[in-house]
């Protein structure tokens, strides 16, 4: 064929198949949801979403429905707590966002997997290794930014602040603004000595393993969080050389606790996977498990690495009114037994590429012009 398998899959077509195979690789199950839910799930939990709005429609009993904005809350709502158990479920599906650029209503793929029971270190180990796989799929031109919301929490809580005050901090911290930290932590007359210790970790963004050694060497009093930090860097091995240590990845400290992480691409530039672990998510839904996921946003892969290709067909085959429709077919399927894309028609269509133009006459094929 002119095109290779890459030009005729779009890249979030392809990225769904090789990510498929790596999670079933890991013994990771499909997992299959309906295209809608309660409204009042998303509701109860809009903090949760990416985006807070969401498409509602009425059911025939009266039941006010949404189109799903987002998949983990479905997959928690649909599964049960087992004492000691563990649930490995990947997904992929089309979930239904405002998107950033048109500010419109678009269908979205999503590629995403949860790990929900009783999740411990090497769960967490492996998700992470999952999702610096999930990234390497895409291209080996990634990075893989690792926080510890633990941590920072314990910082955060020394600063002897109200929630409020917790919350414009997160944002600010998000946005590696040190002067607005610093800013409100003062107004809100923050304990000093924490604020500092805040500033430093809100300044990180190094290799991983070399932040765990940073933090042993800066902020000592924090062993507890930092040894669980360095315990899954060092089972990460090889893999931890390609993830940074950045405090700057946050979540709402009321749904994730521990580790959360973001994912990115070279050429893409946003965030195309962004995960961590949920056990608050999970509490505030009556259930006594923890969780730790993550999802791969595939509609920024749309136009990465894509290259228009300079023809659309490797021929068009023109027929007139009357001909032999047997000799046409037939040499209509000689030309693609040759490995050619090749469209047939009467007339030539606007604007299409081809690299030969050929007509069917009397039962031979011309050509008429050739563009290679």
């Amino acid at each position: 064929m002119m095109t290779d398998q890459a030009n005729v899959w779009r890249n979030e077509e392809l990225a769904v198949f090789r990510l498929r195979s790596l999670y079933r690789g890991r013994g990771y199950a499909p997992y299959k949801m309906s295209k809608f839910e309660e409204y009042d799930l998303y509701a109860r939990n809009k903090h949760f979403l990416v985006s807070e709005n969401v498409i509602t429609f009425t059911d025939t009993n009266g039941k006010l429905m949404a189109l799903k904005p987002d998949v983990t809350l479905s997959i928690i709502k649909n599964t049960k707590d087992a004492a000691g158990e563990l649930q490995k479920l990947y997904y992929d599906e089309n979930v239904y966002r405002v998107s950033k650029g048109t500010r419109a209503f678009r269908e979205l793929m999503q590629v995403g997997l949860e790990c929900i029971g009783d999740v411990d270190d090497y769960c967490v180990c492996e998700v992470l290794s999952l999702a610096a796989d999930s990234l390497a799929e895409i291209s080996a031109d990634y990075v893989l930014d690792v926080s510890d919301l633990s941590l920072l929490g314990a910082v955060m809580e020394d600063l002897q602040v109200n929630e409020a005050a917790k919350a414009e901090l997160l944002h600010c911290i998000g946005e590696k603004n040190l002067h607005g930290v610093r800013e409100i932590a003062r107004r809100e007359g923050a304990n000093e000595e924490a604020l500092a210790k805040l500033c430093t970790l809100v300044g990180y963004d190094l290799p991983l393993a070399a932040g765990v050694d940073a933090l042993r060497s800066e902020l000592p009093e924090y062993e507890k969080q930092i040894a669980h930090l360095a315990n899954i860097c060092r089972a990460l091995g090889a893999k931890a050389d390609k993830m940074r240590l950045d405090f700057s990845v946050v979540n709402d400290m009321s749904y994730y606790n521990g580790i959360v992480f973001k994912g990115f691409v070279n050429g893409v530039p946003a965030g195309v996977l962004s995960g961590g672990q949920y056990d608050g998510l999970m509490q505030k839904m009556g259930r006594s498990a923890r969780a730790i996921g993550f999802a791969v946003y595939l509609d920024l892969l749309e136009r990465f690495g894509a290259t228009a290709p300079e023809f659309d067909v490797d021929a068009v085959l023109l027929y007139r009114d009357g001909c032999d429709m047997m000799a046409l077919v037939a040499a209509a399927e000689t030309l693609r037994a040759q490995n050619k894309c090749v469209t047939v028609c009467k007339k030539m269509p606007e604007g299409l590429k081809c690299k030969e133009l050929l007509v069917f006459e009397n039962g031979e094929v011309k050509t008429l012009e050739t563009n290679a």
